[in-house]
């Protein structure tokens, strides 16, 4: 399985690791850690030589309860640190996670190769269509409501088939925009439960009848910490777990804070099979 990143040619059949860059001061995690050029440049160095294929950029946070935020906002965060790190590391596939288009075209001008987009354009209406426009590739993932209300008492008959079936619309809806390579995230922890989270994945193998490549972001999300009884600082190893299963199960890429141990999974596994 191949997607084309705007001209590089990225093969999945081994799968990658997508190190998560955190401009947003209000982050369940790493909030606040990486809000100026210095620190974000050395975080992403780091990243890059411990094996992160994609760096994904985000500046709005996501965690439940986070409102929406406007895309000059957004952009007042993240545009000069994005063109930072484009200049300083030119020839990296960077994404770039956004909901509003507005913010998507301005960082696809700047080079980035991919969007990664929570709300699968139901925020924003003009995001498939300007992801098309670029021609880059499309992270579609699955959210119950907003980050706002999404943990309210998520609610599913079926949460593998409703998934399923949300993401074939997605799949020919962004074909229909000009888009040819999409990208499936289930969201874990997006308007779920954590028994919705492990039944996700439990069953996340169905998701190769898309015929797209699956992304899991995993790290250090509440499904870990909660169920360990531990916080988020003390989540790896049990992610690391969730990981190593989540490739085992055919995922095409990790979404992660901690790149070298998620590398480590992927060569484990790569090994046994």
């Amino acid at each position: 399985m191949t997607i084309n990143c705007r001209g590089t040619l990225i093969d999945l059949s081994k799968p990658k690791i997508m190190g998560i860059l955190n401009l947003s001061l209000n982050s369940f995690y790493d909030g606040g850690q990486y809000s100026d050029d210095y620190r974000a440049l050395k975080q992403v160095e780091k990243m890059i030589s411990e094996g992160a294929t994609f760096i994904d950029v985000g500046a709005a946070s996501s965690k439940p309860g986070a409102a929406i935020i406007s895309s000059d906002d957004e952009q007042k965060r993240l545009l000069k640190i994005f063109e930072t790190l484009r200049k300083e590391f030119p020839n990296h596939l960077f994404s770039v996670d956004t909901y509003n288009s507005e913010t998507a075209a301005c960082c696809l001008e700047l080079g980035a190769v991919m969007i990664n987009d929570i709300s699968a354009g139901t925020i924003d209406k003009k995001m498939l269509t300007t992801v098309g426009q670029f021609k880059a590739v499309y992270i579609a993932m699955h959210m119950q409501g907003t980050p706002q209300n999404m943990q309210k008492k998520p609610s599913y008959s079926n949460i593998v088939q409703e998934l399923l079936f949300f993401f074939s619309k997605i799949k020919q809806d962004a074909f229909n925009a000009g888009i040819d390579d999409v990208i499936f995230d289930p969201g874990f922890g997006f308007g779920k439960t954590i028994a919705h989270n492990y039944e996700i994945l439990q069953n996340i193998e169905h998701f190769q009848t898309l015929e797209c490549p699956i992304l899991a972001g995993l790290s250090r999300k509440s499904m870990v910490y909660k169920v360990l009884g531990v916080t988020p600082n003390e989540a790896l190893n049990g992610t690391t777990v969730l990981n190593t299963l989540s490739v085992h199960k055919g995922v095409n890429i990790l979404r992660v804070h901690d790149v070298k141990e998620a590398k480590e999974c992927v060569d484990i596994v790569n090994m046994l099979q």
